[in-house]
């Protein structure tokens, strides 16, 4: 089906308009301003009325603030809309579909998860669908959904009865969608059970953060958080062992100190690392080996070591191994 035609037509041209005149006396000339000196008798200006008797502008109510949650209301890519069909967490209102795309089975997979939820399925010209989409490539498919949850600081950091200890990741000023949604993968392929966002200063579930992250944002527990000095704070009373990624870190990474107790690694923005009240918050700072000639790794890539190691940690000691 395709949506519907926009009529064309111009718009009406419009008059220029005529510059005001300036008032004058009687005389022709410039009015005298009988308001001014010593005993005047001008009056003042009517309530609501500016200079001259001119219309102004009536005080209105103090725009109030929104505050910004953590969105993902708009999800593109194939992939991502399959798994926000399946995951079922959240109300999906529609899903648009580009006309006269090449049969593929996840398409038909997407199609079919959509009619069983009731969930309306457009197809629409890839013209329009390119307009829609706030990402690179979307693979032909958007939906817009109700906006994520936001579980709570508390939440995560008390963990799930009867669950594995948490285990967190908490980002610094990361800005950047395509690792943002990077490490949410990482984050959900390794059981991370909380990822913790600032309210500023970083970037928060955008289109291009829901595509990278292929539909883990589905399943991975996220909160906003005010700030990220506080938070560790809170954390560290609850019990929470909060570890800092960085190059100058005190000591490596396979020597980090945390194995099965409640753990938050925190990662900081590329170049700029981690800001300096987070550093000094952590309980301990530990940086990746480097042994080449560059002096940083991409953040995505860290953060999939750092989480693997505490992956690794804690199969060691409940005796599994193999990781």
């Amino acid at each position: 089906m395709s949506g519907p035609k926009k009529r064309g037509g111009k718009a009406p041209a419009k008059s220029p308009s005529r510059p005001a005149k300036s008032p004058t006396s009687r005389a022709g000339g410039p009015r005298a301003d009988r308001s001014k000196g010593p005993g005047s008798r001008g009056r003042a200006p009517a309530p609501g009325r500016g200079k001259g008797g001119a219309p102004g502008r009536r005080p209105g109510p103090p725009a109030q603030r929104t505050e910004r949650g953590l969105d993902g209301t708009q999800v593109e890519g194939r992939h991502a809309v399959r798994e926000l069909l399946l995951a079922g967490t959240r109300k999906v209102k529609e899903v648009l579909l580009a006309e006269q795309m090449d049969p593929a089975e996840i398409l038909d997979d997407i199609i079919d998860l959509a009619h069983d939820l009731k969930v309306p399925v457009r197809e629409i010209s890839k013209r329009r669908l390119d307009a829609e989409s706030r990402t690179e490539a979307s693979q032909g498919v958007v939906a817009h959904a109700a906006p994520l949850r936001d579980h709570g600081l508390d939440d995560l950091a008390t963990g799930a009865p009867g669950g594995p200890a948490p285990f967190l990741v908490a980002v610094d000023g990361v800005t950047d969608p395509g690792n943002l949604g990077a490490i949410i993968r990482t984050a959900e392929c390794a059981g991370v059970t909380g990822l913790l966002l600032p309210r500023h200063r970083a970037v928060h579930i955008t289109p291009t953060v829901t595509k990278a992250a292929a539909g883990a944002v589905e399943h991975v527990p996220m909160a906003l958080v005010g700030g990220l000095p506080t938070a560790i704070a809170d954390l560290n009373a609850r019990g929470v062992w909060v570890v800092g990624l960085d190059a100058g870190g005190d000591r490596s990474l396979h020597q980090m100190g945390v194995a099965d107790q409640p753990v938050c690694l925190v990662l900081g923005a590329e170049g700029e690392g981690l800001s300096r009240l987070v550093r000094q918050r952590c309980d301990e700072i530990v940086g990746i080996p480097l042994l080449g000639s560059l002096s940083s790794l991409n953040v995505a890539t860290a953060a999939a070591l750092a989480i693997y190691e505490v992956v690794r940690s804690r199969a060691d000691v409940s005796g599994r191994g193999g990781v």
